[in-house]
């Protein structure tokens, strides 16, 4: 048993939350914030979903629609820096509920955030796969001819393939290497500054033309099918998703705490500091793509499964274009193994507390000390929610894909907002850590909560006419699914709780007996 001479601050502090040290805290601040940056990867969102806003809104939903919600996504960072400090455990927003809330309260947020984690693991992979089969056709690795609905299929299978094997190799890595996934994710930051930059340069020297100020700041468009009187309320709050989807992840600095050193101090400025850092270089991203746009080719960009990829073949040199692709797949394929280890080590507390079926399983450690088979829960179920991508549509827009990424906001973004509202509704009661907002968090917290409100309704709406449930157009492979799976999901978890888990399930499970917390913890009272 462990004493209070050899336990460090960081140990301590575990204790005093309940836990022991199981995972190896090998992670420093920079890891923590490399994580969540990683996670956000602009390289990915930026990329895969460029199409959502420059189709529901055009040019004004990215070059001023991406920083003002950027605004808005730091009063949610903010407000979960605030609990990252004073809560730094694996657990992360499920277990701030549950301290703050009670059982039910932590329930609910953990099965959300279990939903977007793996939804985001999903969403990512798959658009990995969509641009490394691009990447491989730009080097004559053809795996798709004639534009005809069996091209269509085969295109869909052998991308659906590539998700597969990209994940089994995420989830191999996560499970032999810890020390790999850090240095990956330390090597994916500087990956995401510097690739960033020569895209830049490549999207600003080599286009023969550049749009006009006034086609990137004001110009609109409403390629959604929905009629142009429904632009302001319906169209262009579509188009948010790209912001949303792109900069989110963000609380894996909080599921890495204890392997994090200084964690009270490093996990919530890795919170806050990913999302600003992200929204900045982001939008440096999108205006150099959107100025890019070539006249004559938004026909052909609108109907591109990836519109971005559209905007870089209609403007750049074959050379060019392949350098683009080969950063932003590689980037993507960073971001992917970060979401695996953010997913996997939620998994891992959510089960430690008995809150997945089969918990005593997905709870089981590697002898490297890591959680072999909570990165199989993951990588399983993340293959299971995009099965739809392997039946597309006629036209061969990737809606399973975009149903995917609102599962993913949907899910991270309410498990977001419920302990944020349960800490302001604590007001002056509540014990910060290290890191805190002081009085500014009565309206930081509330300006989050309305915002989050707002995108679940946004996030659940059809995206194109033929989605419309009971419409003369409804076709289920143009439907946005992400409704009914999250509230699928949610509704056999409230019902499962109401007959049987709330008997049992009484929140976060100590690890640590309150014999071994009181000789680990004789200084408690005076850590910072």
């Amino acid at each position: 048993m462990s004493t209070a001479g050899t336990l460090s601050h960081d140990e301590q502090r575990l204790a005093e939350l309940g836990y022991k040290q199981e995972l190896k805290r090998g992670w420093s601040g920079f890891s923590n914030f490399a994580i969540s940056f990683s996670i956000i990867s602009i390289l990915a969102g930026c990329f895969t979903t460029y199409g959502v806003a420059f189709n529901n809104g055009g040019p004004i939903a990215i070059s001023i629609g991406w920083p003002v919600i950027s605004l808005l996504v730091l009063t949610v960072a903010f407000s979960m820096s605030e609990l990252a400090s004073a809560f730094p455990t694996a657990g992360g927003i499920y277990y701030w509920s549950s301290k703050l809330g009670g059982a039910g309260w932590g329930w609910f947020t953990g099965w959300f955030n279990l939903i977007g984690l793996v939804a985001v693991v999903a969403s990512v992979d798959y658009a990995a796969a969509s641009f490394l089969q691009a990447l491989l056709s730009h080097y004559n690795v053809n795996f798709i001819f004639n534009f005809t609905s069996e091209s269509i299929k085969y295109n869909a299978h052998v991308v659906f393939a590539l998700f597969a094997l990209i994940l089994i190799a995420h989830g191999l890595i996560n499970v032999f290497s810890s020390h790999l996934v850090s240095l990956f994710n330390g090597i994916s930051v500087w990956w995401h500054v510097i690739g960033v930059a020569v895209i830049v340069v490549l999207l600003v020297v080599v286009p023969d033309h550049h749009a006009s100020l006034s086609y990137v700041f004001s110009h609109r468009r409403n390629n959604s099918g929905f009629g142009h009187g429904m632009y302001w309320f319906y169209v262009l709050p579509l188009g948010f998703l790209l912001t949303m989807y792109t900069i989110t992840g963000y609380d894996a600095s909080a599921h890495v705490s204890e392997e994090t050193h200084d964690a009270a101090k490093a996990a919530p400025k890795g919170v806050w500091r990913s999302v600003f850092y992200s929204a900045v270089i982001g939008w440096i991203v999108l205006l150099a793509l959107t100025f890019a746009v070539q006249k004559g080719a938004t026909k052909a960009i609108e109907t591109s499964g990836f519109p971005a990829i559209g905007v870089l073949d209609a403007a750049l040199s074959t050379a060019a274009a392949k350098a683009v692709l080969l950063i932003s797949t590689i980037g993507q394929l960073f971001c992917g193994m970060a979401c695996v280890t953010s997913a996997s080590r939620m998994t891992f507390a959510f089960s430690r507390d008995g809150a997945i079926p089969g918990h005593n399983l997905w709870r089981r450690l590697g002898s490297n000390r890591t959680p072999t088979w909570a990165v199989f829960f993951v990588i399983l179920f993340a293959l299971i929610i995009t099965v739809p991508a392997y039946f597309p549509n006629s036209a061969g827009i990737p809606i399973a894909f975009f149903a995917v990424t609102s599962i993913a906001v949907i899910g991270l973004y309410i498990a977001y907002t419920i302990p944020i509202f349960l800490r302001w509704r604590q007001g002056a009661n509540f014990q910060t850590g290290p890191w805190t907002l002081g009085k500014k968090y009565k309206w930081v917290n509330m300006i989050a909560i309305v915002w989050v409100g707002l995108c679940v309704i946004i996030f659940c709406l059809p995206t194109t006419p033929a989605g419309v449930f009971g419409g003369k157009e409804f076709s289920w492979s143009s439907a946005n699914y992400a409704p009914i799976v999250t509230i699928g999901v949610m509704l056999a978890v409230t019902i499962w709780y109401l007959v049987s888990a709330r008997k049992t399930f009484t929140g976060p499970i100590r690890t640590i007996d309150e014999l071994d917390a009181i000789e680990a913890l004789p200084d408690i009272s005076q850590s910072p």
